[in-house]
């Protein structure tokens, strides 16, 4: 399935900050979002208010492994299920603004990209054990009905273990010879 990801650039109250990047929403793109360069991401900017503005990011191909059913049962059993957002801020804004929207974008150095959106918990682990900033967004009922059901057709737990108490296998020592 493919998606697009609407970025916010918030107005702070900071004498160090003047804003802050997050990502909104994660949207499924059925063609509606007129993506100039289908198989790469592209941003354009979407709308401005008195506190921030929103730039939409499109290229976002999503799809689901088996050997990560593990990850999306831990999202799908979560109190919020949600999507997770890997983003960077990026100084090579040409290469990913669309044309109309470049002049604004250069008003800064960089500009938030979103990279990767994913799904699996474990996965989003991995990429902030790399060091990537990776943010959390609500993720719809009708988008976690449709992950439970990958989960309920794909996920079976590890049967658990039992492992003997340390009191119960004994000493090692080497047997004594007479």
């Amino acid at each position: 399935m493919r998606f697009a990801v609407l970025m916010r650039k918030q107005k702070m109250d900071n004498p160090w900050v003047s804003h802050r990047w997050v990502p909104q929403e994660v949207l499924p793109d059925f063609g509606q979002f007129e993506s100039q360069t289908p198989n790469s991401i592209t941003g354009k900017f979407h709308e401005r208010d008195a506190d921030s503005e929103t730039w939409l990011f499109t290229g976002f191909e999503l799809d689901l492994f088996q050997d990560e059913s593990e990850g999306y049962y831990l999202n799908t059993s979560a109190p919020k299920p949600c999507w997770f957002v890997m983003w960077r801020l990026e100084e090579d804004i040409d290469r990913y603004i669309d044309v109309q929207s470049l002049p604004l974008a250069r008003a800064d150095a960089t500009i938030a990209v979103p990279h990767r959106i994913c799904v699996s918990y474990n996965e989003a682990a991995r990429l902030l054990d790399g060091g990537e900033s990776v943010d959390t967004v609500p993720m719809s009922q009708e988008h976690t009905a449709w992950l439970q059901e990958f989960v309920d057709d794909h996920y079976r737990p590890e049967p658990k273990k039992r492992h003997k108490p340390a009191s119960f296998k004994g000493a090692e020592r080497p047997t004594e010879e007479r």
